[in-house]
């Protein structure tokens, strides 16, 4: 493994979801969890405060698509403004409401479901999350990027963002290239990482000017 590559694990090789206290696990409140993040994660609003508020949702007993279901609007808004998410409260408390009706309904509370109703086809798969209300590209790509981690059929995923990390570490940007520089258990940490360097371009000089 490049010298470069072991230190970006080393220093930014969490996921998102394990930074926010979400378990990447093949269940549906582990799915569910990683869906609600994705929601808040795809916002125009800091990585840290969308985690923040990821949690306080999931304290108020939105951690399952039923728990998030029984809040009331108010307590979503109330949650989301104790994670200081507060520019896109309303609209996102509406969301997660929504969606997580719309997981009972269309998926019985079971996102596993939705990996076989998209026959495990990574288009067929963006198209059903897309549906979500809330979700659109971004939410698609930190959804994917974070659950090939337990759904090896995505592999390898890197979105726009992780390519740029690429990029600034001069790293290749083909993606099965890319791949390469990793055991594949790890190619959802390798991409969070490099999320990280494309939004931190001190962090990229910084591993670039100390790797190995």
């Amino acid at each position: 493994m490049d010298a470069v590559v072991k230190r970006l694990l080393r220093e930014a090789g969490e996921t998102f979801a394990e930074e926010a206290g979400v378990p990447l696990k093949d269940q549906p409140a582990a799915l569910w969890k990683l869906l609600v993040l994705a929601n808040l994660l795809s916002a125009r609003i800091s990585s840290e405060i969308a985690m923040a508020a990821t949690r306080e949702l999931f304290q108020a007993g939105g951690g399952t698509a039923r728990g998030m279901a029984r809040l009331t609007w108010q307590q979503r808004v109330d949650a989301l403004g104790r994670g200081h998410y507060v520019r896109y409260d309303e609209s996102t408390a509406s969301h997660l409401g929504d969606m997580a009706e719309m997981v009972q309904e269309k998926y019985n509370g079971d996102l596993r479901r939705l990996a076989i109703e998209s026959q495990r086809d990574r288009e067929r798969a963006g198209q059903l999350l897309r549906e979500f209300p809330g979700i659109g590209p971004a939410g698609v790509d930190i959804f994917c990027r974070e659950a090939q981690a337990i759904w090896p059929w995505l592999r390898p995923y890197f979105d726009e963002q992780a390519l740029k990390g690429a990029e600034r570490l001069g790293l290749p940007q083909d993606p099965k290239r890319l791949a390469d520089e990793v055991p594949e258990k790890d190619l959802a940490r390798f991409a969070a990482a490099l999320v990280r360097v494309a939004r931190d371009k001190d962090l990229a000089d910084s591993i670039t000017k100390n790797g190995g």
